[in-house]
């Protein structure tokens, strides 16, 4: 019997001690710290491989010029051959109201072109094969201090590509082809051809005397492989003297634009800011020029309806100078839609003013 009641004390001792109020443990303390989460970084995109030459040139494009009728032949002969192996690649591209070329380099549909082509991140573009047939794709990054873009298929397929070459490896005299649908794609028309010669090489610029026209912008440069070199960018003065983006620097920055990365300043120093409502005159200029020169007037544009025209210098923006090229887009910020701008304009000898409207870039 006194075992029992000395168990019985003991339990209620337990029990009493059990209800006992406490302290209170928050569920904040009680929760362990949660384990850091590494964010996961994208896979790098990797830019088409580079592959080694095997094809033997014809003699002729290793002489300084052709000697014979001969020479004009294998000339003819195989400019044709390379013509017939890249043009189903060779694609017109439009972006909103502007139309420019692109070339496809990869099967899953990536297109090279210059940046004041493509323009803004993720804009919807239409692109046009010489056939006539037609697919969708989204514009990506690039360098606008040099004037590379480009832009991705989004339409599904297995699309006609091109090789890429070694810029770095072209030399002074080299020839060189340019394919583009200058004017934008028109039925029944196949894309122009021109040839030419390296006159120039640089890290970000290649100059040839293969004729450029409005329209060909974004088009490429190919070598007598059939291999693109550059992408068109700018009509030089003369016409002559025509400058491309190199295309090492799109190789060399494959992931960044392929990950819609834009990089290099405001392109072009046509004014504003880029993609669908930025500000913009609807010009661009010349980057190796001295002062503001213009290389192209946008047809339609504010510039084009106020009568701007290309190699025009434009010396002032409402009495402020314009010294160089990179000042006319700072000054066309501190303005708005629909104000109306003076353009002091050097046009060969004579001083001309022109009203221009600033407009939104459709």
């Amino acid at each position: 019997m006194a075992t029992k009641m000395r168990l019985l004390v003991f339990v209620t001792m337990l029990l009493t001690c059990w209800l006992l109020p406490g302290p209170v443990v928050s569920a904040q303390e009680k929760k362990e710290p949660e384990p850091k989460v590494e964010e996961k970084k994208r896979p790098v995109i990797k830019a088409p491989e580079l592959k080694p030459i095997t094809e033997q040139l014809p003699a002729v494009f290793s002489k300084p010029s052709p000697e014979n009728v001969d020479d004009l032949k294998a000339i003819q002969e195989h400019v044709a051959r390379v013509v017939e192996k890249v043009s189903p690649a060779v694609v017109s591209v439009r972006v909103g109201a502007s139309s420019g070329s692109g070339v496809i380099v990869s099967k899953d549909g990536y297109i090279l072109t210059a940046g004041h082509v493509s323009g803004a991140v993720n804009r919807d573009v239409t692109i046009y094969f010489h056939n006539g047939k037609s697919a969708k794709g989204k514009t990506l990054g690039g360098n606008h201090g040099i004037d590379s873009g480009m832009i991705k298929m989004t339409t599904p397929g297995d699309w006609p590509f091109v090789e890429m070459g070694d810029s770095a490896q072209l030399q002074k005299g080299h020839w060189c082809l340019v394919i583009a649908h200058h004017g934008g794609f028109r039925p029944g028309r196949t894309p122009p051809v021109r040839l030419g010669r390296v006159l120039n090489t640089g890290a970000t610029t290649l100059t040839t005397d293969a004729v450029l026209v409005g329209g060909d912008s974004g088009g490429p440069l190919f070598d007598m492989h059939g291999r693109v070199i550059g992408i068109n960018s700018r009509i030089g003065n003369p016409l002559t003297a025509n400058m491309h983006v190199p295309v090492n620097p799109f190789r060399e920055n494959w992931d960044k634009i392929a990950k819609a990365e834009v990089w290099g300043g405001t392109l072009g120093g046509g004014g504003g800011k880029f993609g669908k409502g930025g500000l913009y005159l609807g010009i661009m200029t010349d980057p190796d020029a001295e002062g503001c020169v213009i290389l192209s007037v946008t047809p339609g544009s504010p510039a084009d309806k106020a009568g701007l025209k290309a190699k025009d210098v434009i010396r002032k923006f409402d009495d402020k100078e314009v010294t160089t090229r990179l000042v006319l887009p700072k000054l066309i910020q501190t303005k708005k839609a629909g104000d109306k701008v003076s353009l002091e304009v050097l046009r060969g000898n004579e001083v001309l003013t022109f009203q221009v409207e600033i407009g939104k870039r459709p």
